[in-house]
């Protein structure tokens, strides 16, 4: 959505991570979390999501997609860092849950060949439960109130604003609109937020979203 916010050509390399295509030497090689997405530019790797949008954002500033004030640009990153530091906790927990639980197992070989080439251990022990147990309904009840806690907090500022800092489109809408899709496709109820539900069908006519995300995944 940055890159088409910006109209900045770009060249994807699309991995499909249901089939395990990101589970090799080459890729953890570029990006030794193993996840999507990775950015490089000018030979430069970024692997965090909101790294990569505030890199793109700062090298490439027309049009802005970040507050003029110091105020508004702490709470910028104020909601682009909470969607990082809940987004194995909370996000993930609660996709795996109700949409991914099952389906997403790897094979005794790409186990062990996860395990060989992870370092982080956090996504280590989130793929073995994954793996192994499955989540269990007290643990998704925790994932979710994570999750209720954040989008009370983006309905109430919501209500009275056009998007999540101020009345300027933001990296922050950026970092949370393709959480809102995918809980959304997963089940979450946004039916108790109407303010975020508004921001979000504001969000879904931007060209951006839609050739950013619907694209790539048309229906989750």
């Amino acid at each position: 959505m940055t890159l088409e916010e910006k109209g900045l050509p770009w060249v994807d390399h699309h991995l499909d991570i249901t089939k395990k295509e990101h589970i090799t030497p080459e890729y953890f090689g570029i990006n030794p979390n193993g996840v999507v997405p990775t950015l490089v530019h000018d030979g430069v790797v970024i692997i965090e999501s909101d790294d990569i949008i505030d890199h793109i954002d700062q090298t490439f500033p027309e049009p802005p997609l970040r507050p003029t004030s110091e105020e508004e640009l702490v709470k910028m990153y104020y909601w682009m860092k909470s969607a990082i530091e809940i987004h194995i906790k909370a996000v993930k927990t609660f996709i795996y849950f109700h949409k991914m639980q099952g389906k997403m197992k790897q094979s005794e070989e790409q186990k062990l060949l996860y395990e060989k080439l992870q370092t982080n251990e956090e996504l280590i022990e989130f793929h073995r439960h994954t793996n192994e147990t499955g989540f269990s309904s007290e643990e998704v009840a925790v994932a979710q109130k994570t999750l209720d806690k954040f989008f009370e907090e983006a309905d109430a500022i919501l209500e009275n604003n056009e998007w999540l800092v101020g009345d300027q489109f933001t990296l922050a809408d950026i970092t949370w609109v393709p959480l809102h899709f995918t809980l959304k496709g997963a089940g979450y109820d946004f039916s108790r937020y109407p303010a975020v539900q508004a921001w979000a069908e504001r969000l879904q006519q931007r060209e951006s979203f839609k050739k950013g995300i619907l694209k790539w995944c048309p229906v989750f």
